[in-house]
């Protein structure tokens, strides 16, 4: 009975489990990542060790074993290297460990015989080099075949066994220790493999009951923790729920994407913990706000309203505004009163949305002109957002099938200091003709670009025409030029147009690269870093549109501006305005006493002209002095004889 018991046991052991697929899959994982070192292991010991015996032993035991060796090795090498990513099956992964299970008979013994056969040729230094040999490869092994503990074990047995056994009785004392040695190390070692093989099927059984709980606490993870609102998730079932509803009961649903403007500064200035406290306030007002319909925290600063049986749209814009004006209320906090205010998009089913994934698009699409024409109020999707779309994603279409080199162009509009009335450079401002469309705004494209994530495609070769028509004027002329975020937003990105730059026959110290105060919005240190590896090259950096963002004075201050641009929108009649003349004089004494230049964008009249003149501003560019020039006719500016005579009024 006790030896039954005993063959049991030890046919377990030497077994591939296959009653448990979560276990034999991370047997399979893990020892995917192992045996290629193993084989490569061999390979390079089994060299080694041929090498050393060439001068003795006949070139079929030096050469011709060992490139068999190498060649088996291979093999198992590239099979293993290609399935190391592979996810099996159970049965798969089973298969796989009972191969390699037989492998660990055949391979051991032919190693072993081969390095015996070296035994009789070279001196006791070569002999010496076999021990070694066989006992490093053991080792490796071992380490290597961890996770299955019968390879290891047969590796172990057949190879240390014939070790010890051999070198004992070469009666040669020094041998006889070795052996000796490696057979006490290789128990050890094999002691330490059963605990590790024991504490990792224990740690996968804990890894499957951790995702029972997990999966069972899955059930009950549809509660924002912070706002105790419904998350993302419970938004998208409960979407499902009504949208299949609405489409049975023909009903109209509409669906609500509200964003917050200006919560990033909150965070920036208070912190997050005071962002959360917002975050907080913001749902409560949301909740109360509502009758019929849910609200949805979806992350960050964005939230849902799911209302079934919506009314007509007047009433629900109405409404939606409402909401918005509620949320857009101060909230008065500990640490101050805080300010934000909420665009939402709305989109209804079935209008111009027949799909939940069509709901969910719209509102979106609609939230985003909510951001750029009514921050702080609802936009609800309509037939010319419908055709908008269709003729962005033609644009797009076109855009990625462009000839980019020959359909873009660069124009060059004058900056001038309106103290001497001399130029001082050009802003070069992107122009597309498509044979298709004809001329396409850059305020039409640039966005859909960036949206498509190509804009990077646009950029460089606008940058190579930039520079190749710049490097033709004299100093101390500039070049001015406008990036995108998406430009700066990896590191990639920013070494091709350091690239470009360096590439160029024009002095970097002369460009100004413009980036927008909503760059800063993004991923700031990855901004932030490619703007310090420009500003190392010798570019200036100015920042554009300065004024319409959300950025804070810490984000800008941590930047190596050189200069700051003042938006159009502040400048259109600020003689006539006397809040933009406010804003127009402080951004002024800003840049003044950050000690920055600045320039001023879309000057238009004289009377806007002489309204900075009396501010102090020195750099503006503008439709008063000159429209965009071709490249032709920015050297014909630059040519020409009387600065007065520019003027265009």
């Amino acid at each position: 009975m006790k030896i039954l018991k005993a063959k049991q046991k030890l046919q377990h052991f030497m077994s591939i489990r296959s009653d448990n697929p979560d276990l034999l899959k991370a047997q399979y994982r893990a020892f995917t990542r192992q045996m290629p070192m193993m084989y490569l292991i061999l390979i390079s010991s089994t060299w080694a060790l041929s090498i050393t015996h060439m001068q003795s032993a006949p070139i079929w035991l030096t050469v011709g074993i060992p490139a068999l060796f190498t060649l088996g090795c291979m093999l198992r090498i590239t099979f293993w290297w290609r399935t190391r990513n592979i996810d099996p099956m159970p049965d798969v992964a089973h298969a796989a460990l009972v191969r390699t299970n037989r492998l660990a008979v055949g391979l051991p013994i032919a190693f072993t015989v081969w390095s015996f056969l070296l035994v009789p040729y070279g001196d006791a230094y070569a002999q010496s080099h076999v021990a070694f040999y066989m006992a490093i490869t053991v080792i490796s092994c071992i380490f290597c075949l961890m996770y299955v503990r019968s390879a290891a074990f047969i590796v172990t047995v057949i190879v240390n066994g014939a070790f010890v056994l051999f070198f004992i009785a070469s009666r040669q004392p020094t041998f006889i220790a070795i052996a000796i040695n490696v057979a006490l190390v290789c128990a050890g070692m094999m002691s330490i493999l059963l605990t590790n093989y024991r504490n990792f099927e224990r740690m996968v059984i804990s890894q499957q009951r951790t995702e029972a709980l997990s999966n069972e606490n899955l059930l009950l993870a549809n509660i924002d923790s912070l706002t105790e609102l419904p998350n993302r998730r419970a938004f998208f079932t409960h979407l499902e729920v009504e949208f299949e509803r609405a489409k049975a009961e023909n009903t109209r649903l509409a669906l609500g994407v509200i964003d917050l403007d200006g919560f990033k500064p909150v965070n920036d200035l208070y912190g997050h913990s005071v962002g959360d406290r917002l975050l907080i306030d913001v749902s409560r007002r949301l909740t109360t706000s509502l009758k019929a319909s849910r609200a949805f925290r979806l992350g960050g600063d964005e939230f849902a309203i799911v209302a079934p049986l919506a009314p007509d749209d007047a009433l629900l814009v109405a409404n939606a505004n409402a909401i918005s004006e509620r949320l857009g209320e101060p909230y008065h906090l500990p640490e101050g009163t805080v300010h934000v205010s909420a665009s939402m998009g709305i989109a209804v089913f079935p209008d111009l949305a027949s799909t939940l994934e069509q709901l969910f698009d719209r509102a979106d699409y609609a939230l985003y002109h909510a951001k750029k024409t009514r921050r702080g109020g609802a936009v609800l999707f309509d037939a010319e957002h419908e055709r908008q779309i269709n003729i962005e994603a033609r644009i797009e279409h076109l855009l990625k099938q462009a000839n980019l080199e020959d359909e873009l162009s660069v124009m060059f509009q004058p900056i001038v200091n309106i103290g001497d009335e001399q130029t001082v450079g050009f802003e070069a401002l992107a122009r597309w003709y498509s044979p298709v469309l004809g001329h396409v705004s850059p305020g039409q494209f640039f966005p859909i670009a960036e949206r498509a994530g190509i804009v990077s495609s646009l950029t460089q070769p606008l940058l190579k025409k930039a520079l190749a028509f710049a490097s033709q004027w004299e100093e101390p002329l500039r070049l001015s030029f406008n990036l995108s975020a998406h430009d700066l937003n990896s590191r990639e990105g920013v070494l091709s147009l350091v690239g470009i730059i360096e590439g160029s026959r024009f002095d970097a110290g002369r460009l100004d690269l413009e980036i927008t105060e909503t760059a800063l919005t993004l991923d700031f240190e990855q901004i932030k870093s490619s703007v310090e590896m420009l500003r190392r090259l010798g570019c200036g950096i100015s920042l554009d549109d300065f004024g319409t963002g959300y950025s804070s004075l810490t984000r800008l201050h941590a930047l190596p501006l050189t200069k700051i641009k003042i938006d159009r929108s502040f400048v259109t009649d600020l003689h006539k305005k006397p809040a933009s003349y406010k804003i127009v004089k402080s951004l002024l004494t800003l840049s003044r006493d950050m000690g920055l230049e600045c320039v001023v964008e879309g000057v238009e009249t004289p009377d806007e002209l002489a309204a900075l003149r009396g501010l102090g501003a020195t750099l503006v560019q503008g439709y008063l002095y000159s429209r965009p020039l071709s490249e032709k006719g920015a050297a014909e500016w630059c040519f020409a004889a009387a600065p007065a005579s520019r003027l265009v009024c």
